[in-house]
């Protein structure tokens, strides 16, 4: 998490960004910082992960409202904002870091991040965790390495099994993985956190795609091949296709357990030449050329 940044700063945004502004900010960032873009540039690299850091809040309303509430506090696992609250109410906070201490007051913050104990006999202590994944390989699933540290200070590895498509905050449960008591250990309860990618995005079940394709492309309306989680495909574009342009591709999406796959939404970029040489000016001008006329604007509603 990003602890010591504002989220919003870190998107180039301020607190009262729409969603829309956030999610075009993060992209725009993302791909600019990406590491493929940036090789051996470990400044880029940091950028890169505090980007997909401040997006993975600020894109996901319920914790977006927590952030702006309670600061980095209220993103906490475990955090119980009625608690806090209440706290708030009972007790000058100001005057508790004036003082330099919590010992007047009776009251431990870890109580915030305490969940309430049933009396009962003792019970082995279920162990949770965080587990960072890419996108991609949050989809494609298989076996992923992790290595724990008890209280002894002692370490163990442990392969676990990530099924195909989990998503970000999803929970995965290892039976007798967590601490020991005696002979009998707890579970290790994983909470999955996927990385943002600069290029592919879930709106609900459907999985969304980048697809950048060439002008010629888009003119002629040629086959070009997609990677889908599925397998690759050659995928007709429609002639004259224009940046924007949507393609639905029927459960070639992300597998969902128990059903059958998503779809996949395939977004055409078109991408123009970016260097800058007399050669490439006199062929834009003769592409601009070829469109005589033609308002490319037109269709654009007057607002005033």
């Amino acid at each position: 998490m990003v602890a010591d940044s504002d989220l919003y700063e870190v998107l180039g945004l301020t607190k009262s960004a729409s969603a829309e502004d956030i999610k075009k900010a993060y992209r725009k960032l993302a791909k600019e910082l990406h590491p493929d873009r940036n090789p051996g540039d470990a400044g880029a690299e940091e950028r890169f992960k505090r980007v997909g850091e401040a997006y993975r809040v600020l894109s996901d309303p319920k914790r977006r409202a927590l952030y702006d509430e309670f600061g980095s506090l209220g993103l906490k696992e475990g955090f119980d904002p009625d608690r806090y609250r209440t706290r708030q109410e009972e007790f000058d906070f100001s005057e508790v870091f004036r003082g330099g201490g919590f010992g007047g007051f009776g009251f431990d913050l870890n109580d915030l991040f305490r969940r309430d104990r049933r009396r009962g006999p003792a019970k082995p202590r279920d162990v949770r965790a965080t587990l960072r994944l890419g996108f991609v390989e949050a989809l494609r699933g298989g076996e992923h390495s992790i290595s724990l540290r008890g209280g002894d200070g002692a370490s163990r590895s442990l392969k676990v099994r990530i099924p195909p498509g989990v998503r970000d905050g999803e929970r995965l449960r290892l039976r007798g993985q967590g601490a020991a008591l005696g002979k009998v250990r707890g579970d290790l309860i994983l909470t999955v956190h996927v990385e943002p990618h600069p290029m592919l995005w879930f709106e609900g079940e459907d999985l969304h795609m980048t697809l950048p394709i060439r002008p010629l492309e888009a003119y002629e309306g040629r086959k070009v091949e997609v990677s889908t989680p599925g397998g690759k495909l050659n995928v007709k574009v429609p002639r004259g296709a224009r940046a924007g342009t949507k393609l639905r591709l029927r459960r070639k999406g992300a597998p969902r357990r128990g059903k059958e796959r998503g779809d996949l939404i395939v977004h055409l970029e078109v991408v123009l030449p970016t260097e800058d040489s007399p050669e490439v000016r006199e062929a834009i001008a003769r592409l601009d050329a070829a469109l005589g006329a033609e308002d490319v604007r037109a269709e654009l509603p007057v607002l005033s």
